[in-house]
């Protein structure tokens, strides 16, 4: 064994004394996002909630959807959500925001 390689362990064999491998700095910026996010998802508080169809959620950056869906049970204003949003319904007045149809609601935090 040379000088330099440490003693291994008896039973281990010897570590290498070669570098590990290292990254080149990147070229540039990536090209396409790297973090891939679902755009019919969104995460918000509700502020207007109740009993349904219609709902209110304001997301993180402050923009403000109306959502359409029947059956999603009753939701109280504050409560944190993650939604699931599909085409808006024909016909439908929700109030302010943009109007979208709610597939999917759930509770977070």
């Amino acid at each position: 064994m040379p000088a330099d390689t440490p003693a291994a362990p008896s039973g281990r064999p010897p570590r290498p004394s070669t570098d590990l491998p290292t990254l080149r700095p990147p070229a540039g910026p990536p090209r396409h996002p790297t973090d891939r996010r679902r755009t019919n998802v969104l995460a918000g508080r509700i502020i207007r909630g109740g009993d349904g169809p219609c709902y209110t959620l304001v997301t993180d950056d402050g923009r403000e959807y109306a959502l359409h869906g029947a059956g999603h049970g009753t939701w109280p204003d504050g409560t944190w959500v993650r939604v699931t949003i599909g085409p808006p319904p024909e016909g439908v007045d929700c109030g302010p925001g943009r109007l979208v149809g709610l597939l999917r609601i759930e509770r977070v935090g």
